[in-house]
């Protein structure tokens, strides 16, 4: 007996074993439950699917940050800040409907998401600006006037 399920039982030739077809076509299955309209993989669990991408820039006065977060209400968007680490969290909800005379069709997908941050030096937490526009939220942080740097000018000899 196997203790390991998932071993490749073409090594062993057993891949024409009906129990290697059955579990192929299992696998098959389930690969296709998980794919979009152009075959890449969504989970409808965890933080796999809803992930939004963030980008981050610096200046000499504010740490500025971009989350998109595209059919998002913004009443649903949490941001926290502690210490230096920013959380943006919330959960997307989206329902459509098409009616017709001979036809009803309804999809709805939702799903909450979580992303951490860490960011750098120098902020001040209490100078914050958040806005919400076209499915970006735009975190506008600014810097501590001690933190901001300093320039060193270079003598020659």
């Amino acid at each position: 007996m196997n203790l390991i399920p998932w071993r490749n039982k073409q090594a062993e030739g057993e891949a024409g074993s009906p129990l290697a077809v059955v579990r192929r076509e299992m696998d098959r299955l389930f690969d296709s439950l998980f794919r979009d309209a152009w075959g890449n993989t969504t989970w409808p669990w965890g933080d796999q699917g809803l992930m939004p991408a963030i980008d981050i820039a610096e200046t000499d006065r504010d740490v500025v940050v971009r989350a998109e977060l595209p059919g998002v209400d913004p009443a649903k968007i949490d941001v926290s800040l502690s210490d230096r680490q920013l959380t943006i969290s919330g959960e997307k909800q989206e329902s459509t409907e098409k009616k017709d005379q001979d036809f009803f069709h309804r999809e709805i997908r939702f799903g909450s998401f979580r992303r951490s941050v860490l960011l750098p030096e120098g902020i001040d937490p209490d100078q914050v600006d958040a806005k919400y526009e076209n499915g970006v939220l735009t975190l506008t942080i600014k810097r501590l006037p001690s933190a901001a740097p300093k320039k060193i000018a270079v003598k020659t000899s």
